[in-house]
């Protein structure tokens, strides 16, 4: 069986250019054609290798210049959200009037005279209590009529009553609304819509620094509390730690302004809750 040749041998090449012109020029490409390949071979290697290393170093640069921007943007604009520690300033008690009592006379027996209703019945079972007056003798009389005769009695009747079944009626006090608890920690805590972030970013575009305090230097940190309902719309607001009493203003009105948020949870079902917000007021150039 015949050996495999190797046109790339110079045993070959001296075999296709014996009785040639070998200084013409293609004798030596054709012999040093070898060294050529595996030149550029070699160099294309080495030059993937470095685009493909390249190409890894910007990715990891631009992540760390991403990291870095958003570190720097955690740093300037600081809104911590954190469970809620005071619990709400229980209301003052309001003070109950004393009404002054009207003034009650003294009550009597009515003086009156019994009206008797017709009844069919024999002769031996007429009474003589129910003995049955004329119109004329009602007529001539200024007494009250009553269920029997009373001739002890006042005729009176401011200051009188009368004998007769008396029908209390009790009234009925109206229900007292059930106050529904207010949590300060939950499974799942209200949440702004976007995230913390898009509250910064709410917060820096809606917050009016006061004039009066800027003229006098005031700046700090303005902790308020409010409530977020079980539909997510911002209850109750107060100042847990105030600095300023315009900055304090300005920071409360700036959280009644806010959406709604995603409502609290406690065993699947939406409640009540407390939520802290830290809002800082810092003077440019300070």
């Amino acid at each position: 069986m015949a050996k495999d040749v190797d046109l790339s041998s110079k045993e070959w090449t001296d075999l296709v250019f014996e009785g040639r012109n070998k200084e013409f020029g293609a004798y030596e490409l054709r012999s040093t054609s070898v060294q050529r390949h595996n030149k550029s071979v070699i160099y294309t290697l080495i030059g993937a290798a470095i685009i493909v290393l390249a190409s890894m170093g910007v990715v990891k640069v631009q992540n760390l210049i991403a990291e870095r921007q958003l570190a720097l943007e955690a740093e300037q604009e600081e809104v911590i959200v954190e469970m809620a520690q005071d619990e709400p300033e229980p209301e003052p008690e309001q003070q109950k009037l004393e009404q002054p009592k009207p003034e009650v006379l003294p009550e009597e027996v009515l003086k009156s005279v019994k009206v008797t209703e017709l009844k069919i019945v024999q002769d031996e079972q007429v009474k003589k209590e129910d003995e049955i007056k004329t119109q004329d003798e009602l007529k001539e009389t200024d007494t009250a009529f009553g269920q029997k005769d009373n001739d002890k009695g006042t005729e009176d009747r401011n200051v009188t009553k009368t004998l007769k079944d008396e029908v209390v009626v009790e009234e009925k006090k109206p229900e007292e609304k059930k106050v529904e608890e207010i949590f300060k920690s939950v499974e799942q805590m209200p949440e702004f819509p976007g995230g913390n972030a898009a509250l910064q970013k709410y917060l820096a575009s809606h917050i009016q620094y006061p004039p009066q305090a800027a003229e006098n230097g005031k700046e700090g940190k303005v902790i308020v509390q409010f409530v977020v309902e079980k539909d997510g719309h911002i209850g109750e607001v107060k100042i847990a730690r105030g600095v300023d009493k315009d900055l304090d203003r300005e920071a409360v009105r700036v959280c009644k302004t806010l959406p709604k948020f995603t409502p609290g949870r406690q065993n699947g079902q939406p409640v009540r809750v407390w939520f802290t917000l830290p809002v800082t007021f810092k003077l440019q150039g300070a």
